[in-house]
């Protein structure tokens, strides 16, 4: 009897210590990563953290993938500001941002992002870059404000028909994810995870192998590409990445992604192509490019380039693509020759 109080007051203390640590590590990170930003709350009761470099216009919007922030763009937003003004943003759930309020659906994020542009005050036109999942949020805005965008760039976009309901198979991996990524959340309460990220982050070389455990979750998809992405990333944003990981809030905003996929691709299977406006496809060399009738549907002018050295993350493996596409449909929009990149 007193052996199972001793236990239960040492337990009780010990989650007491670790909600603690937790916290200040939360603040201390916010302190230390996030100045160069700033919150803007939107209407839906969510503050997004938003980062703005440069000036001139138009001004170009970077969207991320499934489980990736602002810094999946860092090089290639530094590269662009240089020409161009640029803004990349934290979605609700994931972050720096404060939680998601609504499924993390592409119309639902596309309305988000609307708003955070508006009460930033930053003025169209936009030209849209947008990764993976983000390819589709992309999309879904030049579709709902066709009058605010110039133009897009869809990196190695989602396609719909490799996850459910049009693959039903892939399915399972996304029910394991939700249930796996529902007891991260309250462990990470408790700071375990922090001090498991931090420590495998501290191994600058093993970022691949010491942070095996999230693979299970949605087998090679979602968390595992997420993993893959981060080991391609510079090492100075490495403490960033591990100070996202080490939130509370970053499982919960997994999950509630992983759980909006069904969703999204009910969503987006049958959208309408986007009407006149220069879109610029980017697709991995070691991908099957997209078909003919695959680009109509996405809209009526499209361009696909084949990054011949590229997997997933082509902004990682060859960001100079990006950037030239980039350029390509600033220097089509604006009267004056745009300045080299030094």
């Amino acid at each position: 009897m007193h052996f199972a109080l001793w236990a239960l007051t040492s337990t009780v203390i010990l989650v007491i210590i670790g909600f603690v640590y937790q916290s200040i590590g939360c603040e201390r990170d916010r302190r230390r990563y996030a100045g160069a930003g700033r919150w803007i709350s939107t209407k839906s009761g969510s503050n997004l953290y938003l980062l703005e470099q440069g000036d001139g216009g138009p001004t170009v919007i970077f969207e991320s993938g499934i489980g990736a922030t602002n810094l999946n763009w860092r090089h290639i937003q530094s590269a662009v500001s240089r020409f161009t003004a640029t803004a990349s943003y934290d979605r609700a759930g994931l972050g720096f941002s404060s939680a998601c309020r609504s499924a993390r659906t592409p119309g639902n994020i596309a309305v988000e992002l609307h708003d955070l542009l508006q009460r930033a005050n930053i003025k169209p036109p936009f030209i849209l870059v947008g990764h993976s999942f983000g390819g589709l949020v992309v999309r879904r805005y030049a579709l709902l404000y066709p009058e605010d965008v110039v133009g897009a760039v869809l990196v190695d976009p989602m396609r719909c028909e490799e996850w459910p309901p049009l693959d039903p198979a892939k399915m399972s991996q996304i029910k394991l994810g939700r249930r796996l990524i529902r007891y991260a959340v309250p462990i990470a309460f408790c700071g375990v995870t922090r001090l498991a990220v931090r420590s495998a982050f501290r191994h600058a070389g093993q970022v691949r192998t010491n942070l095996g455990t999230p693979q299970k979750i949605g087998g090679r998809h979602v968390i595992q590409r997420i993993k893959q992405e981060v080991g391609k990333m510079p090492r100075e944003v490495w403490p960033v990445v591990a100070a996202h990981w080490s939130r509370p809030s970053f499982y919960a905003g997994m999950r509630s992604h992983i759980s909006s996929i069904p969703d999204t691709v009910r969503e987006m299977c049958h959208a309408e192509p986007i009407r006149e406006i220069p879109i610029r496809v980017l697709t991995p060399g070691k991908s099957k490019p997209l078909s003919d009738s695959c680009l109509r549907s996405i809209g009526t002018d499209v361009q696909q380039v084949i990054a011949e050295d590229s997997e997933h993350w082509i902004h990682l493996d060859e960001p100079e693509l990006v950037i030239a596409a980039i350029r390509e449909l600033v220097t089509a929009t604006t009267p004056e020759p745009v300045g080299v990149i030094a």
